[in-house]
This record gives C-alpha cells, sequence and structure tokens, in this order.
C-alpha cells in the first residue's frame, strides 16, 4: 500500500509550500487509487488530478474536508449518513452516492475502509478509517479529540495518522455535553504507545506547525515520541510511505 499525502494544512489561512493543499490522502493498492477527503482547495484542483481516483472518501463534512466536492466529483464518493446531510446537497450522480455505515467494513477496489466514530464535531459528526491492504492495516483520523473503540481501531495497526492542530495545547472544548476540538499531538502519541502502534505521522497541520520552525518542530516531536517508544514525523504536500 502506498500513501501519499496530497495535503496537509488544517482550516486555517496560513500556508506555505509544504502545508499548502486542505488535508487529503491518495491510497494506492495494486493500481486502484482512493482519495480520502477533498475540501475546498480541492473545488477544481480535483479534476486535474492524473490518473483520477477511483472513488473519494470522506470523513466529515467540514469545508477542508468536504467543499472540494461542491462541484461534483470525478468518481464515486462514500461517506456516512451524517455526512450525506452536507453532501447530499452537492451534483454527486446518484449511482455514485455510496454510504458508509461505522464498524461496516466497505472494500473499494480491493482495500477495506471501516469507519470509526471519533469526536470531532456536532455540527459535522467525523469518522476515522481504519484501511487495510493485504497484511498492511493504517488508521486515519485527521480531525478529532478521541475515538471511539480506539483498541479496536488501531489493533495491530502499522501506522497512526493524526490530527496536527496542535503539539501539547489542548484544542478541546465541551458543548452540550459532548467533547469536541482537536486532541493534541503529544496524546495521540500515547494512545499508539497503549495500542502498540510503532510509527505516526502527522498531518492536518494547524498554525503552530505550518508556520513553526521545522528543525525545532521536528526535534520536538521526535522527543515526544522517543518518551513513548513511537516514531513519529511530519506529513507534508507531496510526501509518500510504502508499506508492506
Amino acid at each position: 500500500m502506498k500513501l501519499t499525502f496530497l495535503g496537509t494544512r488544517g482550516e486555517i489561512d496560513a500556508r506555505t509550500p509544504r502545508h499548502h493543499m486542505h488535508t487529503a490522502l491518495l491510497v494506492e493498492y495494486r493500481g486502484a487509487r482512493m482519495m480520502v477527503d477533498a475540501g475546498e482547495d480541492w473545488r477544481e484542483a480535483i479534476w486535474e488530478l492524473r490518473p483520477r481516483p477511483h472513488a473519494v472518501v470522506v470523513t466529515h463534512a467540514h469545508p477542508d474536508h468536504a467543499w472540494g466536492l461542491k462541484g461534483g466529483a470525478p468518481a464515486p464518493v462514500f461517506a456516512t449518513a451524517e455526512s450525506w446531510k452536507e453532501l447530499g446537497r452537492y451534483p454527486i450522480a446518484t449511482a455514485d452516492r455510496h454510504r458508509i455505515e461505522p464498524r461496516q467494513p466497505v472494500t473499494i477496489r480491493g482495500v477495506d475502509f471501516e469507519a470509526f466514530n471519533v469526536e470531532h464535531s456536532i455540527r459535522a459528526p467525523a469518522v476515522g478509517y481504519r484501511i487495510t491492504a493485504g497484511r498492511v492495516a493504517v488508521f486515519y483520523a485527521p480531525d478529532l479529540v478521541y475515538i471511539q473503540d480506539r483498541a479496536e481501531a488501531l489493533r495491530g495497526c502499522r501506522l497512526y495518522i493524526g490530527d496536527g492542530a496542535s503539539m501539547t495545547r489542548s484544542f478541546v472544548r465541551r458543548r452540550d455535553d459532548r467533547l469536541i476540538g482537536h486532541a493534541p499531538v503529544r496524546t495521540q502519541l500515547t494512545w499508539c504507545q497503549k495500542e502498540g502502534v510503532p510509527r505516526a505521522m502527522i498531518t492536518h497541520c494547524g498554525k503552530e506547525v505550518v508556520t513553526g520552525d521545522p528543525a525545532r518542530l521536528a526535534e520536538q516531536l521526535d522527543d515526544m515520541a522517543r518518551e513513548r517508544g513511537v516514531e513519529a514525523s511530519f506529513a507534508y504536500d507531496g510526501a509518500a510511505v510504502v508499506l508492506r
């Protein structure tokens, strides 16, 4: 399985060459190409991808994850019922609308996507995806406070791809008895430690990461990761990793 980070920027104004486009991940396996998320930056750019993806899978309907589909989609779209409440207004052909149910794996061109509910937003409920191709499993959750059924979500995963909104400061708040926002990177690395995930990559980067000094941030991330026995790095636009 090959993973290419098409974009790594969260919903912020700041951008750099390393973190320029809204967060999106390309999953490739045996000739199949699935794009996970297509934020507003992708509204025109998604049509320019060559080769085009065979499917688009959506984590949630916030602007930086789904509004790139407002002009339609170049491939079938897979999303939860909650996300389709927003996506249903977009000019996506009926035959290309596919519903994903949490904890019910869907196979797309030989790759399994299993949605796990994550706490992040009340208005745009989100999921993370356990993505399995052959013998390799990864977990992708670019926006979250915590993962429901975390042990099952991360069981046997070779790589965790998580939320880079904040390094150590909590962006978690309570609304209507629900937690919303973003868990800091430090907390997510602890999840990896507890669940035995050996490697983490941080995407959906916030202002702290996008505008900060890359060397200093890499050292800070490495220190936090080594304390937990995990290997970690920041993703940047165009970065790719191959897992066998």
